[in-house]
């Protein structure tokens, strides 16, 4: 009986001649200048790829999945490459494999179901686009301006359980998606949850999702949509957070993969656009007056806030100078264009890197311009810069207009508070200045390089009954920190803590003795970037990872678990 072998697997050149077959030898990039944008993330992560292959169709991404799965290769699937943590990019060089990146931007189609009710969407598509796409219908994405704003995909949010600002509709989540999952054998297998009868073949279904040959969806009690959270923010007085990316509630197969699935379509729910909305503009030195605020309107209002967005003073400046040519960017131009401004402004560095001129070339220039326009923040909201440390801007539609306008009218004037109802202008000024603080301290480090280290960003969801919500750093952390900016999502009790860290300071030990301290308070991190390479995943969400990706073959080493094929080595996850 002759000894059996295990077949050997095709060399780089071999498996880059099967890829160029399937989608285009101009599909397949392989020369780092070519691969930069895939490879590198906008805050972190990078590392060296075989190939980026850019499938134009939902079939040559099986086929590409199917080949490199096959060659032995590892695979990252990535959509738009907007992530805050790393997790859709390499990350440094110790894989045990080479990885086949497939990136999905071309498969941008967008098909609605039950006239804009639902929608159903390809991996490409991205928030902006569906945001354009729903407008005439009156309705509402999940997300609105925030991550749209940088053209991430609604894919991303899926896969990453993210957040946002619109209280009432909670994490990004749907039970309903096309996928295909690698299963312990080796072999790729198409799964079919969308609740839409397709037939069997995983060609013919993935060609009649892209052309939008679908049938009527029939009734089913799979959600589209997070149904719960509107009920589950309410509860002030638990001691859990409401919402955070390892939330057990919500990780079911695409909804929190974080990339261990590779993902064809989603179907989720959209929302009615409100029609009458207003913007009160508080302001209070004293934080447990924004905590009455929060506890009244979620316990007792009958309607839920629209947004309600927390601004340190802190955060308020660093965004009114370090923001304001982003704030005036889109006051002039519309948040829709700004995807093609982050678009043009990798590439802008992409070149001054080449030509060894840096990466903050473009950030000089447009700060220097926003430096010659005049002030562009309302009279009003800077007087209450002025007087107050906590900023708190509340939206709020139909009948809860009045109900706000009654109890904020009778809380303030009070010796440490005030309010004022926006006009429209201020209304929306406040909220894209909200907005421009998100980039602000990206671009002051890239002003002051040589004084400043790095950034330490945190999202944190701190429990539903903290009423201790402001961070006190001890004096040996404080004092390794230039800039403190704090903001978040008030309502969801979910803040972004960015630190920009004084040049010569480690920033790594900052970040684990802040992620004691937070540990301490009972939070759970990140709230909604998600674990990326930044973060140990936690044992359950560890857990949920290797049960989706039992080879370990789909964006391996996420959340610092294993890079290894078949998790050799186990998983370092535990702890943070």
């Amino acid at each position: 009986m002759m000894p059996q072998t295990t077949p050997s697997l095709p060399d780089r050149q071999d498996l880059l001649r099967q890829l160029a077959a399937i989608v285009g030898p101009g599909e397949v990039l392989t020369a780092p200048r070519a691969t930069r944008r895939y490879t590198r993330g906008i805050r972190f992560g990078g590392g060296p790829v075989a190939a980026v292959v850019r499938p134009g169709s939902l079939v040559e991404m099986w086929r590409v999945l199917q080949a490199a799965v096959a060659a032995g290769r590892a695979v990252i699937v990535q959509a738009a490459n907007t992530g805050l943590t790393g997790g859709s990019t390499p990350w440094g060089e110790d894989y045990d494999r080479e990885i086949v990146l497939i990136s999905v931007m071309r498969l941008t189609g967008i098909h609605l179901l039950e006239a804009g009710k639902q929608v159903l969407c390809l991996p490409g598509a991205t928030l902006d686009r569906l945001e354009s796409t729903l407008r005439p219908l009156g309705r509402e994405p999940h997300s609105v301006i925030g991550s749209s704003c940088i053209g991430a995909s609604v894919l991303g949010g899926i896969c990453n359980n993210s957040g946002g600002a619109l209280i009432r509709r909670g994490p990004a989540y749907t039970e309903l998606s096309l996928y295909a999952e690698v299963r312990a054998d080796g072999s790729v297998a198409l799964v079919n949850h969308l609740g839409l009868d397709l037939g069997d073949d995983p060609e013919t279904i993935l060609q009649r999702v892209e052309a939008g040959q679908l049938p009527v969806p029939a009734p089913t009690e799979a959600w589209a949509s997070d149904h719960e959270y509107q009920d589950h923010v309410r509860q002030v007085d638990a001691d859990t957070p409401a919402r955070f990316n390892a939330d057990p509630r919500r990780l079911r197969e695409v909804a929190g993969c974080a990339g261990k699935l590779a993902v064809f379509a989603v179907r989720l729910d959209t929302f009615q656009a409100e029609r009458e909305t207003a913007v009160f503009y508080i302001g209070s030195n004293d934080p447990a007056e924004l905590t009455a605020i929060r506890r009244t309107i979620l316990a007792d209002f009958q309607n839920l806030p629209v947004a309600g967005e927390y601004i340190h003073r802190d955060a308020y400046d660093v965004a009114a100078r370090y923001g304001k040519d982003t704030f005036l960017f889109i006051r002039k131009l519309g948040a829709q264009r700004v995807p093609a401004l982050f678009a043009t402004k990798a590439r802008i560095d992409a070149l001054t890197e080449r030509l060894r001129l840096g990466t903050t070339l473009s950030d000089r220039i447009a700060q220097g311009i926003a430096g010659l326009m005049p002030q562009h923040l309302p009279a009003r909201m800077n007087d209450f810069r002025d007087r107050y440390e906590h900023h708190l801007l509340l939206r709020m539609a139909g009948p809860g207009i009045a109900e706000a306008r009654a109890l904020l009218s009778a809380m303030f004037p009070t010796a440490q508070g005030g309010f004022f109802e926006c006009t429209p202008d201020e209304g929306a000024a406040a909220f894209l200045h909200r907005f421009a603080v998100a980039g602000a301290a990206n671009r002051y480090r890239a002003i002051h390089a040589r004084e400043v280290e790095d950034i330490v960003a945190l999202d944190i969801a701190l429990r539903r009954n903290d009423r201790d919500w402001v961070e006190h750093l001890p004096p040996e952390i404080d004092g390794a920190i230039l800039k403190k900016l704090y903001y978040g999502h008030f309502f969801c009790h979910v803040f972004h803590q960015d630190y920009v860290v004084a040049k010569g300071q480690d920033c790594l030990a900052l970040e684990h003795a802040m992620w004691d301290l937070l540990d301490r308070r009972g939070a759970e991190y990140p709230a909604e970037h998600n674990v990326g390479h930044l973060y140990h995943a936690k044992p359950a969400l560890a857990g949920f990872y290797r049960a989706l990706d039992p080879t370990n073959t789909m964006n391996p080493g996420i959340g610092q678990t294993s890079r290894k094929a078949h998790w050799q080595g186990g998983c370092d996850c535990g702890g943070h």
